[in-house]
């Protein structure tokens, strides 16, 4: 009991069950909130915006605020406050109370002699904060990369520097939220963004030093949940279009397998018909795989713009020619091999019910592959996107995919979050399109001006049957951000720089 208490006194407070630390949740990016008990099928439905903070990050480009993370139970001077944490583009990172939207603290980095970010990049490369930050529980510190590619350690109390920042990646490169296993911290750079290069990136901050190493990819790596760890502590991740040339090095259009710490290649898998997708620009990099065990095995699951799911086996990824996967399901959207509104985006997600049925969550962009098998269950047409739900099942001792459920439709959805038998998503409202008729790139301010505001919504997580819409109460779209679930609530964030919270609207009663 001294124990605590002392750290009471610090400041660390005790560690609670509910935080949300991390983008997808946990080290294996599987979106499953294990913790929360409070929301549920039976009161769902009363989910109503319990507060909106209002924060004055200036976006640049298409982007303004990360997804949000969570840590409950810090002790202050004040009492005991659960805090969400929310990044902005343009350097700034925010504290939210959760019980109020009262903004604690609010830092804005300087980049100390490296050039001012001026937001020159355009939409691709937009010099700006796009990780979500990590919360590390043991150490109650918030881990954030900043534009000129410094990592500051913060307290999550009171955005106070923990420690002097330190060169993570290179400046201005874009990277991809940060990822925490063993005191070894990860994230993924893509789009060679100011001359970086691309790949996963390891700092150790266990050695005093904090060496940093990196493996080069020569396609990007721009999931939104950045690199999976697995159990083990081996990391993945998924790599876009580029050379191919596995003799040299040269690894595009796959997944790859990296040992812990020092990054060094262990395994990749490449698909056969890589050489089409790479030829259509259906490159994987902008997903990041989920890792979860699966009768007595470990798995991953990804995909990429084609619209293919992927299950590969942790212990060979793909098999003794590197292109030989567990489970490769049919496309099930994309029929017209579009790169930029089609597809399964962001990441997979993983649920395991009561039953100990294994369920796999897939955002897809626009309509379902009309060659597709059928989902038992489809709540309408879903000509601009939906969640594709699917049990994992065993076949002749492989793991397969069995359509289960299609939502209703929504628009560019973002990454399923599970908890308590309930997935959230939210429908972004995003634009989608690059390209102009005329085969231009098209702007920032062309593609903002065809996006909707954001939706959430909650299904059944096994019969996909609605539960809640939020309907029109958000005003603005959602960039590449994600949700978060901690404490009986669900955060959000929007481009208009707004953090919602959802919630019951009864606490303490």
């Amino acid at each position: 009991m001294r124990t605590v208490a002392l750290l009471t006194v610090l400041g660390l407070g005790v560690l609670g069950a509910g935080d949300w630390r991390t983008y997808s949740g946990d080290a294996q990016r599987t979106g499953w909130a294990k913790a929360e008990k409070t929301l549920s099928k039976q009161n769902v439905g009363n989910l109503k915006v319990e507060w909106t903070a209002q924060l004055d990050n200036e976006p640049i480009e298409m982007w303004n605020l990360t997804a949000p993370v969570v840590i409950p139970y810090n002790y202050t001077p004040q009492g005991v406050r659960d805090i969400a944490i929310v990044a902005g583009s343009s350097d700034t990172i925010y504290g939210v109370d959760i019980d109020n939207g009262k903004i604690l603290w609010k830092k804005k980095f300087s980049h100390e002699g490296t050039p001012v970010n001026k937001g020159t990049g355009g939409w691709l490369c937009p010099n700006a904060i796009v990780a979500t930050p990590y919360i590390d529980a043991e150490t109650k510190t918030v881990y954030v990369i900043s534009s000129d590619g410094k990592l500051h350690s913060l307290a999550p109390t009171n955005g106070e520097d923990r420690a002097t920042p330190i060169q993570f990646v290179p400046p201005f490169s874009k990277n991809w939220s940060l990822n925490m296993v063993d005191g070894v911290l990860y994230t993924t750079v893509s789009q060679g963004c100011n001359g970086a290069r691309n790949g996963v990136y390891a700092m150790d901050l266990k050695d005093a030093a904090h060496p940093v190493t990196s493996y080069r990819t020569y396609g990007g790596v721009w999931g939104r949940a950045g690199a999976a760890a697995g159990f083990d502590g081996r990391i993945y991740a998924e790599i876009g279009d580029g050379p191919f040339d596995p003799e040299a090095g040269k690894l595009s259009d796959a997944f790859i397998a990296l040992e812990p710490k020092t990054l060094k290649l262990a395994d990749w898998y490449a698909p056969k018909n890589r050489v089409f997708i790479d030829k259509k620009d259906l490159d994987m990099g902008n997903m990041s795989p989920v890792v979860f065990r699966f009768k007595g095995r470990e798995l991953i699951a990804g995909s990429g713009k084609e619209g293919i799911i992927y299950l590969l086996d942790s212990k060979s990824l793909g098999g003794d020619d590197h292109r030989s996967p567990l489970y490769r399901s049919p496309g099930f959207t994309n029929e017209e091999a579009n790169f930029q509104a089609r597809g399964f985006w962001g990441a997979l997600s993983v649920w395991e019910d009561g039953d100990g049925t294994t369920w796999l969550y897939g955002p897809a962009y626009g309509p379902q592959h009309p060659g597709s098998p059928a989902f038992p269950t489809a709540y309408g047409e879903a000509p601009d996107g939906s969640i594709m739900a699917f049990k994992v099942v065993d076949k002749n001792g492989k793991p397969e995919l069995s359509p289960a459920w299609r939502s209703v439709n929504m628009m560019a959805p973002d990454p399923a979050v599970i908890a308590n038998g309930v997935v959230y998503a939210l429908a972004t409202g995003d634009a989608t399109r690059q390209v102009a008729s005329g085969g231009g790139i098209l702007s920032s301010k062309e593609r903002l001006a065809e996006t909707k505001p954001a939706v959430l919504h909650a299904f059944d997580a096994q019969t996909g049957k609605e539960l809640f819409s939020s309907g029109s109460t958000l005003k603005s779209f959602a960039h590449f951000s994600g949700l978060a679930v901690a404490e009986g609530r669900v955060f959000a964030t929007t481009f208009d720089g707004k953090l919602h919270c959802f919630g019951l609207g009864d606490r303490g009663q």
